[in-house]
């Protein structure tokens, strides 16, 4: 690797160790990417000859009664470890080399939300449960694997009675999680770290405050830590959230719109999109009790003001430290519209020898900056 960055894996069923030397000779390129909701994925590739013992031990590490190969993939950065990612291998493949001798093996995964999605547990009952609860006793049987829970519970407390109504769980655990969270507003992911090994599992709503990190630096000479950026303004994307309730005295529809601003969601840019349109949330959501259906178009309409976009790739070297998906990061000398703070919605790791490149997804939901100056 680079000087000042230091690359560690572990390799291993289950409980992986840190990879053997033969196996961190062979391997040529990572790349990982990680989205601020939903799975993540990563893939290893190798170079290995026709003799080298992995083309077998990457295949029997996998198979067996565990059927589990779990690699973490950490950096250390200025003396900063951070891990990456914490997956499983879900795919092998082999191609041949230019050279008659070699060949490229790459190995493909996602994070441990993969394993959460293998059984079906369709009935198993939850009696006198919030989701709160249920979410918890789901999480807890993942324990062995690290995984730690942040669940932030909800304003909606519903606690059916168990002689009117048992909730019963639909799907695999992985389904039926994200469809509570779907119910009140939230979402659900797994955050690897901030030890190899451990994974936060966080069910609660999408948070976009907090401490910015480094700021990324365009056209600014020395300074500029960002080989591009490059940015989007789309005003059909913005659209306000409409929820139909039925009011059943006065035997009246209400239709409420909801705004996109809300104290998770706070204006990023000083003048916002103009709404062009108003849209319903779902069709059954005047079915629900009118809080859930206010909460679900809350979350709603923070996805549908980030009319403001950008794309762009660093040099983690020159950057000096990890760009991490899901907090806030500064954007200077992009000029006035676009300066200031964004929220990461995803970010790829491109890890190889010599080189160590990050690309990018940015977002907000207005132009020109909320703040006089981001740090740098």
């Amino acid at each position: 690797m680079l000087k000042g960055i230091t690359l560690q894996l572990y390799i291993g069923p289950l409980v992986p160790i840190p990879a053997p030397k033969i196996v961190m000779d062979a391997l040529t390129e990572i790349s990982v990417t990680v989205n601020d909701v939903g799975r993540s994925g990563f893939q290893l590739s190798f170079t290995l000859s026709d003799t080298s013992p992995l083309h077998t031990l990457f295949l029997l590490s996998g198979s067996g009664p565990i059927n589990i190969l779990r690699v973490i993939i950490v950096v250390i950065v200025s003396g900063t470890p951070c891990v990456i990612m914490d997956g499983v291998v879900t795919n092998h493949q082999l191609a041949p080399g230019s050279d008659a001798s070699h060949s490229t093996l790459s190995i493909t995964g996602e994070d441990l939300t993969v394993l959460m999605d293998k059984i079906d547990f369709s009935g198993f009952p939850f009696p006198a449960t919030p989701a709160e609860g249920r979410v918890a006793l789901l999480l807890l049987k993942y324990g062995f694997l690290g995984l730690v829970p942040l669940i932030v519970p909800s304003v909606l407390i519903d606690v059916p009675i168990p002689t009117t109504r048992i909730p019963a769980q639909k799907g695999t655990d992985l389904a039926y999680i994200n469809d509570l969270a779907s119910k009140v507003g939230y979402v659900f992911y797994l955050d690897p770290g901030p030890a190899p090994g451990t994974n936060v599992a966080y069910w609660g709503p999408q948070i976009k405050v907090g401490a910015p990190q480094p700021a990324l630096n365009i056209n600014m000479d020395t300074v500029t830590n960002v080989e591009s950026l490059s940015f989007t303004f789309d005003n059909n994307m913005n659209a306000i959230p409409t929820v139909f309730y039925y009011e059943e005295l006065s035997k009246a529809v209400i239709a409420i719109p909801i705004p996109p601003i809300t104290p998770l969601n706070p204006p990023l840019g000083l003048v916002p999109p103009f709404p062009t349109k108003l849209q319903p949330v779902s069709d059954d959501l005047s079915k629900r009790a009118l809080p859930q259906s206010v909460m679900i178009g809350l979350a709603k309409a923070a996805q549908w003001a980030e009319a403001v976009s950008a794309k762009g790739e660093l040099d983690v070297l020159r950057y000096g430290s990890v760009l991490k998906p899901r907090r806030l990061v500064g954007v200077r000398g992009a000029g006035a519209a676009y300066d200031g703070l964004y929220y990461v919605k995803s970010v790829t790791h491109k890890i190889k020898s010599g080189e160590y490149k990050q690309s990018f997804e940015l977002s907000r939901n207005g132009l020109i900056s909320t703040v006089p100056q981001v740090a740098a």
